[in-house]
């Protein structure tokens, strides 16, 4: 089908939400396992041992876990602190935190301590950000240390319902804000389940399905499968393989059977315009190192542009490194995902 569709379905007991763009896997979102901290998950945790020389901070989490907060200074140990999970930890490590809570709905976004209103640069229309000014303004208190910012889907919200997100959102942070000193670790707000998730971060589909058996109905257990293996079929014939290993993300580009003078440069334009997609569906992030076709050195920027101009758009965190000595291309992700072959083996 052409347009935009959201699927809604659950595999076993996990919440899992696919969006498909003219009929091809664009996003997928899978709730990790129940004992797993749910990226923007609020906590009470407690300062443990600080690490010297890098501004860090082990924290206790509930249960015994361990959590870890970067670029803190003046926290003692034995100290309650807010703290909002950011991201999945690899196997062995401590849950990466921050101190910077935020408060995210589908409309709204409200920032203790970082006071003033904003709206997205999206939102060019003159008029509709005055409309929506007037409505934060009366929703969020004149002099307070909280702040607001609107996301760009609040141009299409109505009125009353803008007026109501603000305000879940402002009472929530009042309310979690009031319990920040007591005693103990404890889970303040879970983190958003992969349909929630959904509903909240991606723009309104051509088309909803939330029933049961969406997926079936869809093909998109079928776009799982090719998903979870290390082969992606590229836009022109090309072929390349995605394999995750502990340190690094490996992905290694092959023209196959075109041996044309730029079958290099195309195979690796494909795969640059691609790889935001594949990336985002399989889950993956941390360190991803590119090997490319081999193509003449002068077309280099013409692949690093198409990089850039992929991962513009992308909602996952990503720095693009450059190139190594070797000739490869190297990212950093953040691990906002957990990998797909874990969460759904």
């Amino acid at each position: 089908m052409k347009g935009t569709l959201i699927a809604l379905d659950r595999i076993g007991t996990r919440a899992v939400a696919a969006r498909l763009v003219d009929g091809r896997l664009d996003d997928l979102l899978v709730d990790p396992p129940d004992e797993t901290p749910r990226p923007g998950a609020i906590y009470r945790v407690i300062c443990d041992r600080p690490v010297k020389g890098q501004g860090g901070m082990f924290v206790k989490l509930p249960d015994g876990a361990t959590g870890f907060l970067r670029g803190v200074t003046g926290l003692r140990p034995g100290q309650p602190v807010l703290a909002q999970v950011t991201g999945h930890a690899e196997p062995g490590k401590a849950v990466p935190l921050t101190r910077r809570v935020l408060f995210k709905s589908r409309y709204a976004i409200v920032t203790p301590e970082a006071p003033g209103i904003n709206i997205s640069r999206r939102i060019r229309d003159e008029e509709t950000r005055v409309r929506l000014l007037e409505i934060a303004h009366d929703q969020m208190p004149g002099e307070s240390e909280t702040g607001l910012i609107l996301r760009s889907q609040a141009a299409e919200a109505d009125d009353d319902a803008l007026a109501a997100d603000i305000a879940a959102m402002r009472d929530l942070a009042a309310r979690v804000l009031a319990d920040a000193d007591a005693a103990g670790a404890e889970l303040l707000v879970d983190g958003p389940d992969a349909h929630e998730l959904a509903w909240r971060d991606w723009p309104a589909p051509d088309q909803l399905d939330e029933g049961e058996g969406s997926f079936a109905r869809h093909g998109v257990a079928e776009m799982l499968s090719e998903m979870r293996r290390p082969e992606a079929r590229l836009p022109g014939g090309a072929l390349a393989f995605i394999e995750p290993t502990r340190a690094l993300v490996a992905v290694d580009v092959n023209t196959l059977s075109d041996t044309s003078p730029a079958a290099g440069l195309k195979a690796n334009l494909a795969l640059a315009r691609d790889l935001p997609r594949q990336l985002r569906c399989r889950g993956l992030g941390g360190l991803i190192v590119i090997d490319f076709a081999p193509m003449p050195k002068k077309d280099r920027r013409q692949v690093e542009g198409a990089l850039k101009a992929a991962f513009r758009a992308d909602p996952v965190e990503t720095a693009l490194a450059g190139w190594t000595t070797l000739g490869n291309f190297e990212l950093q992700r953040k691990r906002e995902r957990l990998p797909l072959a874990e969460v759904l083996p």
